[in-house]
């Protein structure tokens, strides 16, 4: 013969079977309700969740109570549901009626008669979500036995509740994550750490022509495209924002600009663990061809100067240099200075902007790197730019070099780089005496070469900007010289060709400092 905690612990298996099969949590509420009742055997049960905010218990689901009954709260500390969860412990009540705790504003509103109640409190991680309460026990009164058993439902109830709130919470998230990618403009792809695609947008789909191929790794979805840098040295990055450029041909020119962020996860030590990439897409096509254009347009325009030039700079010279011996009248003589002066000026124009061209076409393939020791490097360029600048006034050039720093580089072109940095440090600093500081330093895999200055430094809103192509600080604050604001996109594009970056520092009246970094 069964006996009765043979029932009651098949009971409980059925339950726990029932309840873990409910994500969805007004189902789920139904559910616990429906079952309560016949854990026990009692004629009804309540079901009241925590409200974090009011700290009241409410009626999440309450069947066959009033709709006015339905709306009630009770504090904690009031009546047994509220005592309930704010002790934390079950309470058996066998006479109601006579019983204080007992709140009979239900009973009232309801016109149900309560006898009987078995009240346990849902507990998870130490803290009550709510009470599930047994009413009126069908035959006789409530026992331990039953008290057992409806603690043992009310734990199951309370983790299934959880799980479901957690499942909600997740599926929201999701939901507002899907929203936020579809209304993304750039194609955005989220991959795991081992780049398996999560999600990606519809923009991505088009970018990529995901119904075309259905790929479902990050290495698959760039078959048609010319990577740079390649994907796997992208995947190795340690920084936690890498960026790569995509190219295809045919059918027609497209290019993207692909940021790769990584999504990292803290355990409770802090300690910071990748678990997946945000891959952003954005289509630059127009931005490179226009790049392109611009380029031809320049290189063009600088050859076209150059033989004029020749011709009008050979004649100022044989001009400046005739009115000077044959002792012409002052305005010949002057003229002819100007003249062969502007000329110079407009010579050295054009050669920066054929520098220029030069340069913004390199691709890193095409550099040529030999490894060198950087003080012997910034040795040479003083030097050099001492000799250079020796016409300038009060201008002093140091260096300082604290330890070895080897650098991996195109030698020429990097020495293009510095002059270049080493000009703008002096032509933008009205003070008497400029003062310009080489130095080198290794840090984080990447060897730092700084031009500093005591010039008077740059605002702050400027710093973003001043590596634009044909960008210059306002006449007002610097004195405006003569240029095209193509020096320090040179230096941009030296560092970028090789792996690495340049970044500015300044404080006003105080001077600037230029660095390039470089990978080993």
């Amino acid at each position: 013969m069964i006996t009765q905690s043979q029932e009651s612990l098949e009971m409980l298996v059925m339950v726990s079977r029932l309840l873990s099969s409910k994500l969805d949590i007004s189902e789920l509420l139904t559910t616990i309700m429906r079952l309560a009742s016949r854990v026990v055997g009692a004629e009804r049960a309540s079901l009241y969740l925590l409200d974090e905010k009011t700290q009241e218990l409410y009626f999440d689901v309450a069947l066959g109570l009033p709709e006015d009954v339905q709306k009630m709260r009770f504090k904690l500390g009031e009546g047994i549901a509220g005592t309930c969860a704010k002790e934390g412990r079950s309470i058996i009540i066998n006479d109601a009626a006579n019983d204080p705790r007992h709140s009979k504003k239900a009973d009232a509103k309801s016109g149900f008669t309560t006898r009987s109640l078995l009240t346990c409190p849902m507990i998870i991680k130490g803290k009550a979500i709510g009470v599930v309460q047994a009413v009126n026990k069908g035959d006789g009164d409530f026992s331990d036995t039953d008290k057992n058993s409806f603690e043992a439902f009310a734990s199951q109830a309370a983790i299934a509740i959880e799980n479901s709130r957690l499942f909600s919470s997740v599926k929201e998230e999701k939901r507002k994550m899907e929203i936020v990618f579809k209304r993304i403009k750039e194609g955005a792809i989220l991959t795991d750490v081992n780049g398996e695609i999560i999600i990606l947008n519809n923009s991505a789909r088009a970018y990529l022509e995901h119904d075309k191929y259905k790929f479902a790794q990050i290495s698959k979805a760039f078959s048609d495209f010319e990577v740079k840098p390649a994907l796997e040295t992208v995947m190795a990055a340690e920084a936690p924002v890498s960026r790569m450029e995509l190219y295809r041909d045919k059918p027609k020119r497209f290019y993207l600009d692909v940021s790769v962020i990584k999504l990292f996860t803290e355990d409770k030590d802090g300690n910071q663990t990748v678990e997946g990439r945000l891959w952003i897409l954005s289509d630059v096509t127009a931005q490179r061809l226009e790049e392109r254009m611009a380029r031809n347009f320049l290189s063009l325009i600088s050859h076209k100067f150059k033989t004029p030039l020749a011709c009008i700079n050979g004649y100022a010279q044989i001009l400046k240099d005739e009115a000077a011996a044959k002792s012409m009248p002052e305005m010949i003589t002057k003229s002819s200075d100007t003249i062969f002066a502007q000329g110079q000026k407009l010579n050295g124009l054009v050669e920066s902007l054929l520098d220029f061209v030069t340069i913004d076409s390199l691709e890193s393939a095409s550099l040529e790197k030999i490894e060198f020791d950087a003080a012997d490097f910034l040795g040479e360029i003083a030097a050099d730019m001492k000799e250079r600048l020796k016409a300038a006034e009060g201008v002093s050039i140091k260096i300082a070099a604290p330890e070895p720093v080897k650098v991996r580089a195109d030698r020429k072109l990097l020495a293009s780089a510095m002059r270049s940095l080493i000009d703008n440090a002096v032509k933008f600093n009205p003070g008497r005496d400029k003062l310009v500081i080489l130095s080198v330093q290794a840090r984080d895999n990447h060897a730092l070469l700084s031009v500093g200055d005591n010039g008077p430094g740059i605002p702050g809103e400027e710093l973003d900007n001043i590596f634009q192509k044909f960008y210059q600080v306002e006449a007002a604050f610097t004195g405006q010289v003569e240029g095209w604001g193509l020096g320090l996109a040179l230096v941009k594009k030296v560092a970028e060709v090789h792996g690495g970056k340049v970044f500015a520092k300044s404080q006003l009246q105080k001077g600037s400092a230029f660095t390039i970094a470089l990978p080993y």
